[in-house]
């Protein structure tokens, strides 16, 4: 079994080509919803985000996504304690599902493999790339938000140049190549 990283910058394309993946039997790891259920479940977790990002972001025991959005995409350096604090319980999560799969190459799907340091340990990493203006687009449609929010959000990311140097493939997702030959290329390389 390899364990294959999947990242891109917000609005890349990262859920549509992993669901891509799943379809062609490939068992799939989707961390940023790992992540939340860590923030929802984990007794430990709620304690140490509610002690740095205080006691509004879990409203009678409910998670308030919004409101941590608020302060940690305003705040690279709050973004980055965030990221610190839920990794680990992430990473415990992807182990422990991996040893559970059968599929040949395994999927980690995470929007910041690199910034997590959750590269280490993969067999790989695929970065999906796709033009800026196409990624605002995507996210003001799928978010119902403004040009400038998704800006501030990309602006707390790492660059996609950054992304793409240090991956070891790279599928373009500009609306013009296709896919799929892209994808099956890849799974080719990482299986023979």
């Amino acid at each position: 079994m390899k364990k294959i990283g999947l990242t891109g910058g917000i609005g890349s394309g990262k859920t549509f080509i992993s669901k891509i993946f799943q379809k062609m039997g490939y068992a799939v790891f989707f961390a940023d919803v790992e992540a939340k259920k860590c923030m929802n479940n984990s007794a430990e977790l709620k304690s140490e985000i509610t002690h740095n990002f205080g006691n509004n972001i879990y409203e009678n025991g409910t998670f308030q996504k919004e409101n941590l959005a608020d302060i940690v995409f305003s705040d690279s350096k709050k973004l980055e304690i965030l990221n610190q604090l839920v990794h680990p319980f992430v990473q415990r999560a992807f182990v422990s599902w991996s040893k559970n799969q059968k599929s040949e190459l395994v999927i980690k799907e995470a929007a910041i493999l690199f910034e997590s340091g959750a590269n280490k340990g993969l067999d790989g990493v695929i970065c999906i790339s796709a033009p800026l203006q196409k990624r605002i687009e995507r996210v003001m449609k799928r978010d119902n938000c403004s040009e400038q929010e998704v800006l501030d959000r990309i602006a707390n990311q790492m660059l996609q140049e950054e992304k793409v140097q240090l991956s070891d493939f790279i599928i373009v997702n500009d609306e013009k190549e296709k896919l799929l030959p892209q994808i099956i290329s890849i799974c080719k390389k990482l299986t023979n």
